[in-house]
């Protein structure tokens, strides 16, 4: 039987605190994210006809970014252990009048990565925005969201298909 869930970050004097993580085993660890930004039609039209903008190719510098970002995830979120992860794949495509990054990291250590995977793709998703907003500032990230999870203490977890887009 599981523990009552709780916030690991607060201590029971109502402080911050990281984690321990150095009793539980080195297991394998896998999270999947995804996140969505609303072009609007005249960017979307723009990014289909050349999937470029006039700082490069946009979904490849996203891609690129989300991996970067996934690597950095431990200096960006204060309490996140610095994980040594083990791959990390970015997709972004076009999808009508949005972009949909999907992202999916995996390691063995300690603790899960779903943060590297929510940050990989957070980050993804804002390089769209930088990328394209000379074209329109109206565009919205309209979702940052974990898709499943697997490994670790919680087990294995997968967003409901009511709860997908």
């Amino acid at each position: 039987m599981r523990e009552k869930p709780s916030f690991n970050h607060i201590a029971e004097s109502g402080g911050i605190r990281m984690a321990d993580v150095s009793a539980k085993p080195i297991t394998a660890r896998w999270a999947r994210a995804e996140a969505v930004v609303r072009l609007g039609p005249a960017v979307a039209a723009m990014l289909g006809s050349e999937l470029r903008s006039a700082k490069g190719p946009v979904l490849e510098t996203a891609r690129l970014a989300g991996i970067l970002a996934a690597k950095r995830t431990a200096e960006l979120i204060p309490l996140c252990h610095p994980i040594p992860l083990d791959v990390v794949r970015v997709e972004a495509v076009l999808e009508g009048d949005t972009v949909r990054i999907v992202s999916s990291v995996r390691c063995r250590h300690t603790t899960g990565v779903e943060m590297e995977a929510l940050t990989a793709a957070a980050v993804a998703a804002l390089t769209v925005y930088d990328m394209c907003k000379s074209a329109g500032k109206g565009m919205e990230i309209v979702s940052v969201r974990l898709l499943e999870k697997k490994g670790g203490q919680s087990g294995d977890w997968r967003r409901k298909e009511a709860d997908s887009r």
